[in-house]
């Protein structure tokens, strides 16, 4: 069975050269870039000729249209700040020499998430399964704006090997993913909701923090595990703010 590495980019030519490395024993490596203002595409192109740029349909659409490019039977879908480890590739390796049973659909992959320079393994963040193992004829990625999913059809199962995810790595960093974030965030919750009042804004805001700090666990992972906590309640408190604001916004004074 023959498999293709998936990889949408917009701006990522810090990321996109290890990105690649990690997956250049795939059979196939297909890059769909969101007209990239830097190096991104030129990068790209020292791995792989099947690099597409289009401009940006949101995320699920891209990445189907990254699938619909690919010839092999499997797809595995990396984001450009993710790196498959030695272990993983050996196990996908085994499972497709082994054959997966003709039911399974897809495979959830679990992923060590770094920030600031640190595997979180605490605050709900590990091990973070995620969908992206799948028979290419299996499903498609839904429209949501933020947090899209992969409609799986057959029974899914779990991989043990990691993908390592350096999702934040700086606190500036953190910041700027934390503004669009929210922005997309904000767009979801007004499709649901019609009003947000202040309790439901403050609550959130610290029941956020003091989930992903306590419930969660993620006071073992130290000061990094507290600003981690932290971030998670501002990313809720900025999203109902906007979601808020623009609820407001033509009403009279």
């Amino acid at each position: 069975m023959t498999i293709a590495a998936v990889i949408i980019t917009k701006d990522e030519e810090q990321n996109i050269g290890d990105c690649l490395q990690s997956v250049r024993w795939a059979d196939e490596l297909i890059v769909v870039d969101a007209e990239s203002r830097d190096r991104t595409v030129e990068l790209a192109k020292g791995y792989t000729p099947k690099v597409f740029v289009r401009a940006w349909p949101g995320y699920g659409p891209q990445k189907n249209f990254g699938i619909d490019q690919a010839g092999s039977d499997w797809i595995l879908v990396v984001d450009a700040d993710e790196r498959v480890t030695d272990g993983l590739r050996q196990e996908i390796h085994a499972l497709l020499a082994g054959g997966p049973p003709a039911d399974i659909g897809g495979y959830e992959i679990p992923r060590r998430n770094y920030f600031y320079g640190k595997w979180i393994q605490g605050g709900g963040l590990y091990p973070d399964y995620q969908l992206r193992l799948f028979r290419k004829t299996s499903g498609r990625y839904d429209d949501v704006r933020l947090h899209e999913n992969f409609v799986l059809q057959g029974r899914r199962e779990r991989l043990r090997e990691p993908f390592i995810h350096y999702s934040m790595p700086t606190v500036h960093h953190h910041i700027r993913k934390m503004m669009r974030y929210t922005t997309l965030g904000a767009d979801e919750k007004l499709k649901r909701v019609s009003h947000i009042s202040g309790w439901a804004i403050a609550t959130h805001h610290i029941g956020t923090i003091l989930k992903t700090l306590f419930t969660r666990g993620g006071y073992r992972d130290g000061v990094h595990g507290l600003v981690v906590a932290m971030f998670a309640g501002l990313h809720t408190f900025v999203k109902y703010a906007k979601a808020w604001e623009r609820l407001n916004a033509h009403r009279e004074p």
